[in-house]
């Protein structure tokens, strides 16, 4: 067994005596066997067994892990609630959360045990509490499930999301596209892109949080812009405004579904800067833009 097997296997037994409450060992062979531990029978099953290191009955080993999980949980949830009372801002309350929405809080979130994902519950409970039915029971259940490379996807997406308040709703600016005028048909219009990539979002993140349900699955088009209408979208305390210069004009763009509108809210970003100098260079042709 090589140093590296045996600082894992080292790993593994103190995880396993950490959620059971009890060490494995080595059950004693009996008879001739010249294998190392990695060595395998005819069958497919290791040679070797473990077995638990207790006088104690099966049924007091459950008990025992049992109440080991039970510690973890309030441990897990006093955490979360001490972080949202630190976190929570001195305003006025819209009411209270409703009972059931907080019965579902506790019982999925008493298994959260990764400091980063404590913060972003913690937050949760702040916005509920702060304004109730900011966040629905989906999106709870949604970020339970999320695995570590759902949740970076997510953060990915963060900084590049755009508010449009008139639909209170966010959005992610991919590009626009100008529909031939009736006199110039031949041609196929200016179509413009940003590279996403480019901005930390890879397609396979897209792809990720389509999978999850934060992003419809098919790129928007807005109607027709006019020059007397600007588009304004709101990045983290910075508002763009963008103004056509013709007529035809029509952006497109990827949405945020309510789920993803929920949990937007939890990561609050400045815009991802390769993002903003996309954005300037290829809309200054066709939009007249400004940040305020």
């Amino acid at each position: 067994m090589t140093v590296k097997n045996a600082q894992v296997k080292s790993s593994l037994a103190l995880l396993i005596e950490e959620k059971l409450g009890i060490t494995m060992i080595k059950k004693p062979f009996r008879g001739n066997h010249s294998g190392s531990d990695d060595s395998y029978s005819a069958k497919g099953k290791t040679q070797i067994d473990y077995v638990v290191q207790s006088n104690q009955s099966p049924l007091k080993r459950a008990l025992k892990r049992q109440q080991l999980s039970k510690i973890q949980r309030q441990l897990n949830i006093e955490t979360i609630m001490g972080q949202a009372l630190a976190l929570c801002p001195d305003v006025t309350s819209r009411g209270r959360p409703d009972p059931d929405w907080l019965e579902h809080f506790i019982g999925l979130a008493e298994d959260i045990a990764n400091q980063a994902m404590q913060k972003l519950w913690a937050k949760i409970l702040v916005g509920e509490t702060v304004s109730p039915g900011t966040f629905s029971i989906k999106s709870l259940q949604t970020l339970k499930l999320m695995t570590q490379r759902e949740a970076t996807a997510l953060q990915k997406c963060a900084p590049l999301c755009g508010y449009l308040e008139k639909e209170d709703s966010y959005l992610i600016l991919i590009g626009y596209y100008k529909k031939p005028s009736f006199f110039d048909l031949l041609k196929n219009g200016n179509k413009e892109s940003i590279n996403l990539s480019k901005a930390g979002l890879s397609f396979p993140n897209i792809l990720t949080l389509m999978d999850i349900g934060l992003l419809y699955r098919k790129e928007i088009e807005s109607s027709n812009l006019k020059p007397e209408t600007p588009f304004t979208l709101s990045f983290q305390g910075k508002k763009l405004i963008l103004t056509p210069k013709s007529n035809e004009l029509v952006l497109s763009y990827y949405k945020l579904t309510q789920t993803g509108d929920e949990l937007k809210k939890l990561i609050t970003m400045p815009i991802n800067k390769q993002y903003k100098n996309q954005l300037e260079h290829i809309f200054s042709e066709e939009f007249e833009y400004q940040w305020t």
